[in-house]
């Protein structure tokens, strides 16, 4: 495992790490402890050193297993979380300094820890962006030992260079992978500038990108990528990084022919993230053991030639470009 240095936090954290969505299980099928905790527990042994997490997931459950899997390890495990999402309406106006603190204190009561390495704002309403206080409160949780920084997790750029500006902001968790470029065009310069650690999410497109489905791969009912492509539950982005899942798999034939003797684009997917040294790291999930082992599987792979990744651009610029670029 290699490790990189989570922006202004000064914490060295492993560039493949781990995020809990379906830890427990695949996406709506409910949840199993014995599961997450092999999982959890495989990803400690792999180097994996940070964890994130969000107290949506799985309705707490999530959380749950993250704590008790930290506690049970000798070693040092940052445990990044997120709060925000159980705002009913989702508005702006519904996020109060008193109803984040209660969810911080609450996820602090689920995972058993003395204190939350990240706290992350989960994806608010942009015109939550724009207000100090909601950004202020997390220096009253700091001080008072809860929290020990404050990121936010978001949908578009702009959000993202927004957040940067509040000094107390430490981290943002943005989606980006070979079908989402549009964050390396700007926003990474700007969070270098600010010393801003990045983070980023759905590595391989909800599973496109490890090049397993066809056009005849089937979800389960509860599953975001049955229900949520053209964002009927949340932001479309989220689900297959917003791509239509017929051009997707196009792109994604295209990338198998560039790399014929792969069985599993999933590691060359996450390759070619780790190119860009302004990230910290990469959160892809798992929903089981074979899922976390095929990610630091990305270690035994030779290095992306400079006319692979080219070529791999290639691809995005001809069927994902047109279609994404600008919208997120």
């Amino acid at each position: 495992m290699n490790y990189r240095r989570l922006g202004k936090t000064e914490l060295e954290i492993s560039e493949i790490s781990l995020g809990t969505w379906q830890v427990g299980g695949k996406w709506g099928s409910g949840f199993d402890d014995k599961k997450a905790d092999e999982i959890l527990n495989t990803a400690i042994d792999e180097g994996v050193n940070f964890i994130d997490t969000a107290d949506v997931y799985e309705k707490g459950m999530s959380e749950t297993a993250v704590g008790r899997v930290v506690r049970s390890r000798s070693e040092k495990i940052y445990v990044a979380t997120k709060c925000g999402r159980q705002i009913d309406p989702h508005t702006s106006e519904n996020y109060t300094p008193e109803a984040l603190t209660k969810y911080v204190e609450d996820s602090l009561q689920r995972t058993g820890l003395e204190t939350l390495d990240l706290v992350q704002l989960h994806c608010p309403p942009t015109d939550v962006y724009y207000r100090p206080e909601i950004f202020e409160t997390f220096d009253r949780l700091k001080e008072q030992g809860k929290v020990q920084n404050l990121g936010v997790s978001v949908e578009k750029v702009e959000e993202a260079i927004k957040a940067i500006q509040y000094p107390n902001v430490s981290t943002v968790q943005i989606i980006f992978n070979l079908f989402r470029q549009r964050p390396s065009e700007l926003f990474f310069e700007e969070a270098k500038k600010h010393d801003v650690g990045i983070i980023t999410r759905v590595p391989l497109a909800s599973g496109l990108l490890t090049g397993k489905f066809d056009s005849n791969t089937h979800f389960d009912e509860e599953d975001h990528r049955n229900f949520n492509r053209h964002g009927e539950a949340f932001d479309k982005g989220e689900t297959f990084a917003g791509v239509d899942f017929e051009t997707g798999l196009k792109a994604v034939d295209e990338l198998k022919k560039l790399f014929p003797n792969a069985e599993n684009l999933a590691p060359i997917a996450l390759q070619w993230i780790l190119q860009f040294k302004e990230i910290s790291c990469i959160i892809p999930g798992a929903s089981k053991k074979e899922h976390l082992l095929s990610n630091t599987s990305v270690y035994k792979l030779p290095d992306l030639s400079e006319d692979k990744i080219r070529q791999m651009n290639a691809i995005y610029d001809k069927y994902i470009k047109p279609q994404v670029h600008q919208r997120w």
